[in-house]
């Protein structure tokens, strides 16, 4: 059996690149296009002229993170995502210190077009459930 030595998790949305320009910001990765294309929307355009295709990745420029794959489906969000990310932000972190490194995070999110749902805080532990631009949860954790 072959060793899987990457994975690449893959977002269902309406709108790839708006989606995958939000987790550059959120991750600090960058968007790469396809290789021979200056740009996902010309890949997008040569591959899919009725303009029914659109895909867009993301990328972590030190290649230790996934890649995130964004691509377009008819349908809209309707329940809750049975996987998430979670953007580890208070790693080795517990208590006030913990809280205090999710809030600043959350603060930052917040103008990028996330949306804040609930602090879940027991007095040591503590993540913040949030949303993406399209109403995906992910947790700052």
């Amino acid at each position: 059996m072959a060793e899987i030595r990457q994975v690449q998790v893959t977002f269902d949305c309406a709108e790839p690149e708006r989606v995958a320009r939000f987790w550059c910001e959120v991750l600090g990765y960058t968007v790469v296009p396809p290789e021979g294309y200056g740009s996902w929307d010309a890949f997008n355009r040569e591959r899919f002229p009725d303009g029914d295709g659109a895909w867009c990745s993301a990328s972590d420029p030190t290649g230790a993170g996934p890649r995130l794959f964004f691509q377009r489906v008819p349908e809209g969000k309707t329940v809750k995502n049975r996987v998430h990310l979670d953007v580890r932000v208070g790693t080795g972190l517990t208590g006030e210190e913990r809280l205090t490194a999710l809030e600043a995070e959350c603060a930052r999110l917040v103008p990028l077009g996330a949306t804040r749902q609930r602090l879940l805080y027991d007095g040591t532990d503590s993540c913040i459930v949030m949303q993406d631009v399209e109403g995906n949860e992910f947790c700052l954790d």
